[in-house]
């Protein structure tokens, strides 16, 4: 279009060729605000095509979910999988090389960093980066307890109660805090609900547990497989929901995005009890530092879970995809770079928040995100 406006401008008169250079001067400034638009939304130009699959963490799925119908919009020739397993059902899947990425709530171990030569291109090894933030909310469900009231309690409680310490819902422990007496909860048995599988929430949860109730009321190191013999495991996120929606008296942790139809737990933090939120988890995220130990490209987030700044939620997960900087066919290395991409770009992410109830990336955290995405060779 610009270059006829250019011959057109020569073969007119002098004074058609000036209104001929504004216009082009106007043209100029719309490709300009174009390009940046286009370079906001982070979506690529070119169309991906084949199969492409992915496994893990079950707390992201929902958004993967929402996250592959708005790629495959913008890619029609691509077919894209997702099978919720479980954090560590999906890494280990990743490092035999029969999937492009996995999905995991845990950064990777340093032995899982160094078994991923055998599946990464050129001696290189796998990294993560985080796509989906999220609050680990604490879900109970009682008999007679209005589920809109949140139960208030301090991180060390609420380790107890998972750690079979505190047996009944009207112990002292519990009653005594907040506004927990107006709930006249009951002398009824607590049935704790936990993952049975690998899990990194699991591993994030009992990260708090031990980091902000103290090694007293949590003596065990944080992990993704459940440390204790305390009440009843059940497979994957929604598992765990139905379990305790099922029961009376039940109390597990879920990724909030299954959360809606569950009483909740407010966390004390500083001299408040904050129920999770989007903008609660946000804050707790933003205020944490990355991990140096994790060398570029990977990007790991170390959650405070001690923090004390208001309004802040603490009991979070970062949810991370796992892929190779160099892979073995060209195609997969396409993919995954345009689909993180998309995935962590502010449409792809407004996409998880409105399908999954996830809490905005960071500026901060998007631009060293996008710095280890573009490091991804494709050729």
């Amino acid at each position: 279009m610009r270059n006829s406006m250019l011959v057109r401008s020569v073969a007119a008169i002098s004074s058609l060729a000036m209104l001929a250079a504004l216009a082009a001067c106007g043209d100029n400034t719309s490709s300009n605000n174009a390009s940046s638009n286009t370079n906001s939304s982070d979506t690529t130009t070119e169309q991906v095509s084949g199969t492409f699959n992915g496994e893990g963490a079950t707390s992201q799925e929902s958004a993967v979910q929402a996250w592959i119908s708005g790629y495959t919009q913008n890619n029609s020739g691509a077919t894209v999988n997702y099978n919720g397993t479980g954090s560590g059902a999906g890494v280990k899947k990743f490092l035999t090389g029969a999937i492009q990425w996995a999905g995991s709530d845990a950064p990777l171990k340093d032995e899982e960093v160094e078994k991923s030569k055998a599946v990464c291109a050129n001696d290189t090894t796998a990294f993560e980066v985080p796509v989906y933030i999220s609050a680990i909310a604490i879900v109970y469900n009682i008999n007679g307890v209005d589920k809109s009231k949140h139960i208030e309690l301090d991180a060390a409680t609420i380790a107890k109660i998972f750690d079979g310490k505190i047996k009944y819902w009207d112990d002292a422990a519990i009653t005594g805090q907040g506004d927990n007496k107006s709930l006249n909860l009951p002398h009824k048995e607590i049935t704790v609900v936990h993952r049975s599988d690998e899990s990194g929430t699991t591993q994030d949860f009992t990260s708090y547990l031990q980091d902000a109730g103290g090694k007293d009321a949590w003596p065990y190191d944080p992990a993704k497989a459940w440390p204790n013999k305390v009440g009843m495991g059940a497979n994957g996120t929604s598992v765990v929901a139905t379990t305790v929606q099922q029961g009376d008296g039940t109390i597990g942790y879920i990724d909030a995005s299954k959360a809606a139809d569950f009483g909740t737990v407010a966390v004390k933090v500083g001299d408040a009890y904050v129920p999770y939120s989007a903008e609660a988890t946000s804050k707790v995220v933003d205020a944490s530092p990355f991990d140096d130990s994790a060398k570029a490209p990977r990007v790991v987030v170390k959650l405070d879970h001690q923090t004390t700044e208001a309004g802040a939620y603490p009991v979070a997960l970062v949810s991370y995809m796992v892929v190779c900087p160099e892979y073995k066919k060209a195609d997969d290395a396409k993919f995954v770079k345009s689909w993180l991409t998309y995935v962590t770009s502010e449409d792809g992410q407004q996409t998880a928040a409105e399908n999954a109830g996830s809490a905005p990336m960071s500026d901060t955290l998007r631009s060293k995100v996008t710095t280890s995405i573009e490091a991804i060779k494709t050729k």
